[in-house]
């Protein structure tokens, strides 16, 4: 008879009971209802121009799982604002660290009403090295737009997400 130790039982045991315990209180994981995953499919997002307006399309796009073959139910259109900041100074008085600030102010539209049905504000900052070669500088600049526009596509996509799965409940 082979003996496991308790040392490695207790921590599984302890999983399955809150489990059950989650279960049992009504916990409905957020993308449980398939209404939050169809919401998000159906927004089509408008995107203003420029790079940081670009990425942000498409990592919304990602984000929502666009259906391109259902008709949108909602229209998402935002402006962004970037802002860029010095945060580490070398001995020459040089900026070598920089903070970029990503925000985005945002509405969703009714398609078929034309109203506005949630509007909101939502940013997200990320920090990155500037190098002193000049296309390593660009690079890591263009590096940071990226990751700000995820970081904030992912926080939409909570935000409305959560909007979606309380407006299907009512």
């Amino acid at each position: 008879m082979k003996r496991f130790p308790l040392s490695k039982t207790l921590p599984a045991a302890f999983l399955a009971v809150m489990a059950l315990g989650l279960a049992g209180c009504g916990f409905t994981p957020l993308y449980g209802p398939q209404t939050v995953t169809k919401g998000l499919s159906a927004i089509e997002v408008v995107a203003p121009p420029g790079r940081a307006g670009y990425l942000l399309r498409e990592k919304l796009d990602d984000a929502f799982a666009r259906d391109a073959n259902v008709l949108p139910s909602h229209k998402f259109i935002y402006s962004v604002q970037e802002q860029r900041y010095a945060r580490g100074v070398r001995v020459d008085n040089v900026a070598n660290r920089y903070e970029l600030n990503l925000t985005a102010h945002w509405r969703l539209v009714d398609s078929k009403t034309g109203k506005d049905v949630k509007s909101g504000t939502t940013s997200a900052a990320v920090t990155y090295d500037s190098a002193d070669q000049p296309y390593a500088s660009i690079a890591a600049q263009q590096d940071s737009q990226e990751r700000a526009a995820t970081e904030l596509a992912r926080r939409i996509q909570l935000e409305l997400a959560t909007w979606i799965a309380g407006k299907s409940k009512a």
